[in-house]
């Protein structure tokens, strides 16, 4: 008794399992096809803009995209525009580094001090080393 209904038990499943799979492959063909829809339909859109003289609505960035990055700083230059004395305020201020973060600009100012560009006078002020 207990053997037939284990029997029964994995048809059951193994039907369940074909069945899952079938229902698999309609929801990927689906979601292909959506897609291709919508691909069709930007393009549409852009070609409607296009003659409109209008620019396309930029479309929101993605679910998990990240936000496009600032970019290279070049820190020497950075540090050629300081003042003799200075503080994180004031590279804080040249043109580039505003969006950078904090910790960015600790940083750099941690690696000018280690290469021996500049000393630390005392907490917050720096001074450019001379050469």
């Amino acid at each position: 008794m207990l053997r037939a209904t284990g029997i029964r038990f994995s048809a059951d499943f193994a039907q369940l399992q074909k069945q899952t799979g079938q229902l698999l492959v309609r929801l990927r063909r689906d979601i292909r096809t959506a897609e291709n829809e919508l691909v069709r339909l930007k393009k549409d859109e852009a070609m409607l803009a296009t003659l409109a003289g209008v620019r396309a609505k930029a479309s929101r960035r993605p679910v998990g995209s990240r936000p496009s990055r600032t970019s290279r700083i070049n820190w020497t230059n950075v540090l050629e525009q300081m003042p003799p004395q200075f503080k994180a305020g004031n590279v804080r201020k040249v043109r580039g580094v505003q969006k950078k973060r904090p910790s960015e600009i600790f940083a750099a100012i941690t690696r000018w001090i280690a290469g021996g560009n500049v000393k630390r006078k005392k907490r917050g002020l720096y001074e450019k080393a001379q050469p």
